[in-house]
């Protein structure tokens, strides 16, 4: 075990991944971000490509998906997977949906989030530059993950997810655990100003705190602090940021925007290993 930035670096027949502290430590809850690194994957998409659609070969990202379960301890009939268009729709899946977008087709769409409080239905979420969250509840042990693009930070999915959970399970967000895992940081965050505008236009943001003027039209936006902020205000208290931005570590992380667009994908995966009792 390694430490990566304020995420633990683990690696298991030749296949690293990627731990948050605080969920480790959560004896109910397993959970694992992957790397670019221990696949089979060739070309633009190597090695650890997890992203069907993108061109790769699904075999490829089949035998991927197979080599990170097994050295992060998940089984692969058991993901379940976002379909990530940058919404804030939220989904609860249980047993009955292991497998969906992994081994089977994905039976729903504009679906950024999903929560459960089922055990071994591990919750698959991606990101190569947008924020993967992850939430814990350990009073009624429910889980979730969402997607946080840009977009998706805006439009508070971190808040729609809190929501989410109180609705289903009865969390309490004062409760609740989240983790913000490998995506790309304030060093490395550029956009102009029609983004900043948006940004400006939801209170929690309106002071300005997490974007930095660059000058010539140009800002930095913090997704980190951004979500935190999000968070806290729906009454979240534990939040762990993992720090680790995917442009600035190419060499282990997938980055959209140091490549181009041309790469494959990561995930993080959290799932319930024993039932409430």
């Amino acid at each position: 075990m390694q430490q990566t930035a304020n995420m633990l670096y683990y690696e298991k027949n030749e296949v690293p991944f990627l731990r948050l502290r605080s969920f480790e430590e959560q004896k109910w809850l397993n959970h694992a971000f992957a790397t670019r690194l221990g696949g089979v994957s060739t070309g633009i998409y190597a090695s650890m490509n997890l992203g069907f659609g993108r061109g790769d070969k699904d075999k490829y990202v089949l035998e991927n998906y197979r080599r990170f379960c097994s050295a992060a301890g998940f089984s692969i009939k058991d993901l379940v997977a976002t379909a990530q268009t940058h919404k804030t729709n939220i989904l609860r899946v249980g047993v009955e949906n292991r497998g969906a977008g992994i081994l089977t087709l994905k039976p729903w769409h504009d679906i950024d989030g999903l929560i459960t409080n089922e055990a071994d239905v591990s919750l698959c979420v991606y990101g190569a530059d947008c924020v993967p969250l992850l939430f814990a509840d350990p009073i009624h042990h429910a889980i979730g993950v969402a997607h946080a693009g840009w977009r998706g930070t805006v439009a508070g999915i971190a808040a729609v997810t809190v929501t989410a959970m109180e609705r289903e399970f009865g969390t309490c967000a004062a409760d609740l655990l989240v983790g913000i895992g490998p995506s790309i940081g304030p060093c490395c965050f550029e956009v102009d100003e029609p983004v900043v505008k948006e940004f400006l236009a939801v209170p929690a943001f309106a002071d300005g705190t997490c974007m930095k003027n660059k000058g010539n039209g140009k800002w930095n936006i913090d997704l980190w602090d951004a979500n935190t902020k999000i968070l806290q205000q729906a009454g979240v208290k534990k939040i762990e940021k993992g720090m680790l931005c995917t442009r600035c570590r190419p060499d282990l992380l997938w980055s959209h925007r140091a490549t181009g667009g041309k790469r494959g994908g990561m995930c993080g995966i959290l799932s319930i290993t024993e039932a409430l009792k």
